[in-house]
């Protein structure tokens, strides 16, 4: 007990103690008696069985573990490396791999008898004054031929738009693809026909492409 703040505590006398145990004893809302703890009933026989027939069953299992332990320990961190590997793999190897094919892989264009073909069947459709039907048709065929040559660039989904942006296929394809694309998506959407200029865009951007010796890099 102290009488203010800096001063030295002033000593309790034993009978002041004394009295404010008995004070405190005293208070009925404080519990000072031992508490009887109820007996808890044993658990239910079928219980008893239940854990019994666990042991039964894992019990081969635990010794298993055990006696297989010095060898399960390398398997496992064999598979937490693998695992690592697999992540990183994921993360940078398509990188690196799209990298090496594009230096390991020839040029490639469409075949310049097949572009060819293709130009005369179109040129044939727009002589008709069909000019929509013969830009869908260079769309149609120049993607195509890139999933011929190239599958894995091209998904049963793919959309021209996509192939446009498409990062493994040089600039002049891809400019190509959006010269086609942008007429043709323009027609559906808008529910209009296209017009001889649409048709002689797309024309030239597909000769630029296909004839042109320009490479579709991986």
């Amino acid at each position: 007990m102290t009488t203010g703040q800096g001063k030295q505590p002033l000593p309790v006398q034993g009978d002041d103690v004394a009295t404010a145990w008995r004070e405190l004893r005293a208070d009925g809302d404080i519990q000072f008696s031992q508490i009887d703890l109820p007996e808890q009933e044993p658990p239910p026989d079928w219980f008893l069985q239940f854990m019994d027939w666990l042991a039964m069953v894992f019990a081969p299992v635990g010794r298993l573990l055990v006696a297989i332990w010095p060898v399960l320990m390398w398997v496992l961190i064999g598979a937490a490396v693998l695992g690592v590997a697999y992540l990183l793999y994921e993360a940078y190897g398509p990188g690196f791999r799209r990298g090496k094919k594009a230096e390991a892989s020839p040029e490639w264009t469409p075949r310049e008898h097949e572009a060819l073909a293709l130009l005369e069947e179109a040129d044939r459709l727009a002589a008709a004054g069909n000019f929509g039907e013969a830009t869908h048709l260079l769309l149609k065929r120049s993607v195509g031929q890139i999933a011929e040559a190239r599958p894995d660039l091209v998904e049963p989904s793919s959309t021209a738009r996509e192939l446009a942006s498409e990062p493994r296929l040089p600039e002049a394809a891809r400019k190509a693809f959006a010269l086609i694309a942008a007429p043709v998506e323009r027609s559906l959407f808008a529910l209009g026909q296209l017009d001889e200029a649409d048709w002689q865009g797309a024309r030239a951007a597909y000769a630029d492409f296909a004839l042109a010796q320009k490479a579709v890099s991986a």
